[in-house]
């Protein structure tokens, strides 16, 4: 997407240099960008003119129940204003965030610091809106570690809509429900583990064709061979880069 007349606003609740130097990049990569850091009553008239709400939140900010409150404020401003937004937070705040105010998983989370090579997909996806990203192969991720399974969603989301289940029965009632596109299925899990969903995959007609991709986290040539013999569509060793994941993806799914 051009980046030509994109507005963006950058929303902060506490101002700082970092601040500054975002939205100084945001220009450097041809977006005209703003800073608004009081009078957050000021989004509904800004939404006119922006395309699109970038949240910077503090470190620490689920123990500041002021700053809560102004977040809280800031969402349903954003909400009510039509644009889409795009929340840049601490990674180890997400969980807990999401616990207090469940709003947030409305909206594109990116984790500080921040990557202007992952920030400017979100923010073109973003501006697209859900239509965009209705036209985009689906991947479901079934790993019992969610740290693992969230980096790994947060390399390829903005290629690809990622939903993440963590145990395999939770596998089998979402794939029933859901059109997905390729599985990555970690080898290794607790009470039902991947060869046995991998199997319980093929029995059934709605399932069967779907690639599904190992993920394991031993590469010895016993382990691949084991792995292999099941017969999936491949396998991904978790060791692997962003970029190896993003081609290998790519290939299968071209």
């Amino acid at each position: 997407m051009s980046t030509e007349q994109k507005n963006l606003v950058l929303v902060v609740l506490q101002y700082s240099v970092v601040v500054k130097g975002i939205e100084r990049k945001l220009n450097d990569a041809g977006y005209k960008a703003s800073i608004l850091s009081n009078d957050f009553a000021k989004i509904r008239n800004l939404a006119g003119s922006t395309d699109l709400f970038l949240l910077y939140l503090p470190s620490d900010i689920a123990d500041n129940r002021e700053k809560m409150d102004e977040m809280g404020y800031i969402c349903g401003k954003v909400n009510d204003s039509g644009r889409g937004m795009i929340i840049i937070g601490e990674e180890k705040d997400h969980d807990s965030l999401f616990r207090l105010m469940p709003v947030i998983g409305d909206y594109t989370w990116i984790n500080r610091p921040i990557e202007m090579d992952l920030l400017r997909p979100a923010i073109d996806n973003a501006i697209m809106g859900p239509e965009a990203a209705a036209d985009k192969k689906r991947i479901l991720i079934v790993d019992d570690d969610p740290s693992y399974a969230r980096m790994v969603k947060e390399w390829i989301k903005y290629k690809y809509r990622v939903d993440i289940v963590t145990a395999g029965m939770q596998a089998i009632t979402f794939l029933l429900k859901n059109k997905i596109d390729l599985i990555l299925l970690d080898y290794e899990m607790p009470v039902v583990d991947g060869p046995q969903v991998l199997q319980m995959l093929r029995q059934e007609d709605e399932t069967k064709d779907i690639p599904v991709i190992f993920l394991t986290g031993i590469g010895t040539k016993e382990s691949v061979r084991r792995v292999m013999s099941l017969k999936p569509s491949g396998y991904i060793l978790k060791s692997t880069t962003r970029d190896d994941l993003l081609e290998y993806l790519h290939n299968k799914l071209k």
